[in-house]
């Protein structure tokens, strides 16, 4: 199979699987959003814990029956890694959604909210690797 086409098959389920949760539960697919609620205990969890189960069962069953090279492990430190946690969960908030529920489903939903909410995210990103590779010279 082309580099190009697990990609795009890979893009073509996360749009298929946003679809589906919005038409058969009303719900948009943004993953701090299920997560918040499953930990949280909200009423209605089955369907938080089986998408959350599903994201982490996906990677593990392609990569068994593919036989693809599982990506190299990160060279972070575990600080770094829990820093970084900690500030996306505080954007989460502040921002009222992640880069799932505002980039693959608000910007479906043509949400002016969300088209500004994923160009922050956009802008922000390209900004750290700019710093963190040319200022910085890390890798």
């Amino acid at each position: 199979m082309g580099d190009y086409l697990i990609p795009l098959i890979g893009g073509l389920l996360i749009g298929l699987s946003a679809a589906a949760l919005l038409l058969t539960q009303g719900r948009i697919a943004g993953i701090a959003g299920i997560l918040y609620g499953a930990i949280s205990g909200q009423a209605d969890n089955l369907w938080r814990w089986l998408f959350l189960t599903g994201l982490l069962l996906g990677p593990i069953l392609y990569h068994s029956l593919s036989g693809a090279p599982l990506p190299t492990a990160s060279n972070l430190s575990v600080l770094h890694a829990i820093a970084g946690g900690l500030l996306v969960g505080i954007g989460t908030r502040i921002g009222s959604g992640c880069t799932s529920g505002h980039g693959v489903c608000g910007i479906g939903r043509r949400s002016v909210r969300s088209l500004v909410a994923t160009g922050t995210f956009m802008t922000t990103g390209i900004a750290t690797v700019f710093v963190v590779r040319h200022i910085m010279g890390g890798a």
